[in-house]
């Protein structure tokens, strides 16, 4: 039953080969060009961070909230994507762009000024798309009305929410400021306006067990969402994390745990959910640990290599019936 399972689930809905459903194939294919993500920061806070629930942030969070290089080279929204096509730019490639908001909290706003950030961002040229990463306690009815009204044919609209964990002993270590709960609410109101959605998950988490995690995938399985982007935790300078590790060295996975552990996850994840990414990156000046996490295409590829000795791939464990 697995087998067949397994044969049905490689030759439908993939575009590359690959094991798993990924983000980047699915564009290619549906636009037919080569489609880039232009990062943004908006110049948005967040409530972990200006008081409204806490000040430090999320103890993982660097001081440039997750910005891209390129976001940070100049101020405005039009000037940030020009820098950031101008560094993807290889020769005479056809290319399309997504705007994607990715540094701080993109619903963090007025409405009308966040309006106006994302007329900007989608008004720039060969604009197919617009992602806005966010916080589910950053959610409510009217910004997700905003969005819903960039909805058209052939366009890429995703919100992107940081999940993290199913777990709230992990929510509460990783300082997130909100629960689990808030999360399935965000979700239930962003899929009313039936917006795609992309999960921000961690793999490996301290006290997190390896059956915490397998919940987690069989759980997002269960949710109403089309992607996922998974990170491995990383200590980055300047963070709470950072301090935490400073007093009493954190246990970090290895390379192997956490190949191995992925494969486990996206195993137990439904077959359609699209895969956005396999793993976190940063700059070698910021890393503190794991430095494995400076090799990505080397990650990516021990991922794959562990799932074709395995003979397995996206979903093998999943059971349709069983949800």
């Amino acid at each position: 039953m697995q087998q067949q399972r397994k044969k049905k689930i490689y030759n439908k809905g993939k575009w590359s080969g690959k094991p798993y459903n990924f983000f980047g194939d699915y564009l290619s294919a549906k636009y037919n060009c080569r489609v880039l993500k232009l990062p943004i920061d908006a110049g948005l806070s967040c409530p972990n961070r200006d008081g409204t629930i806490g000040t430090g942030g999320c103890i993982f969070c660097g001081e440039d909230g997750s910005a891209s290089p390129t976001a940070r080279l100049s101020y405005t929204i039009t000037d940030q994507m020009t820098d950031a096509r101008n560094t993807f730019k290889r020769g005479n490639i056809p290319t399309k762009y997504i705007a994607y908001f990715q540094a701080w909290t993109n619903t963090y706003g007025d409405i009308q000024q966040l309006k106006k950030l994302y007329d900007e961002a989608v008004s720039f040229p060969d604009v197919i798309g617009l992602m806005i990463g966010t916080r589910p306690d950053c959610i409510n009815k009217d910004v997700v009305e905003l969005i819903s009204s960039y909805k058209k044919e052939n366009f890429e609209l995703w919100i992107e929410l940081g999940m993290q964990s199913i777990h709230d002993k992990s929510l509460r270590f990783l300082r997130r400021g909100h629960s689990h709960a808030q999360t399935l609410e965000a979700i239930n109101i962003i899929n009313q306006y039936s917006i795609p959605q992309c999960l921000h998950l961690i793999i490996g988490i301290p006290g997190e067990t390896w059956e915490d995690m397998m919940e987690t995938a069989l759980s997002i399985s269960r949710l109403p969402v089309q992607g996922v982007k998974i990170h491995h935790l990383h200590i980055i300078k300047n963070t709470a994390l950072e301090v935490i590790d400073k007093k009493e060295p954190l246990q970090l996975m290895t390379l192997k745990e956490y190949v191995s552990v992925v494969c486990d996850f996206i195993e137990r994840l439904r077959p359609d959910i699209l895969i956005h990414r396999l793993m976190g990156d940063r700059p070698a000046d910021s890393l503190i640990k794991p430095k494995w996490g400076l090799h990505k295409g080397t990650v990516i590829k021990a991922i794959e290599d562990e799932f074709e000795k395995r003979v397995t791939c996206q979903g093998f464990f999943y059971n349709s019936e069983e949800f």
